[in-house]
């Protein structure tokens, strides 16, 4: 079971950092960078910046969530995202 998910405005480092709060290992360096949990997986796939006006630009990061089944798939992917989650003020 997999799932794509694009995050932007937060960097690849604190991305992986995420991966690994969550019990995550590093096992690649390079793109995709791969991080391996307990029944779980976590590919940060690419980083590429958007330009949303000619002087404002934000990273944007597609991240392959996969599990050994669909409930630990929702699972990952809803504690992943409660960490990325930014409250404006």
């Amino acid at each position: 079971m997999g799932s794509v998910l694009e995050f932007r405005g937060i960097s690849c480092s604190t991305l992986g950092t995420y991966f690994e709060e969550l019990g995550g290992k590093k096992q690649m360096d390079i793109f995709p960078i791969l991080y391996k949990g307990s029944g779980w997986s976590g590919e940060i796939l690419k980083e590429e910046v958007i330009e949303l006006t000619k002087v404002i630009s934000v990273n944007k990061v597609l991240i392959r969530f996969s599990a050994d089944s669909d409930a630990e798939l929702n699972e990952l992917i809803k504690r992943y995202r409660y960490k990325t989650t930014r409250i404006g003020g």
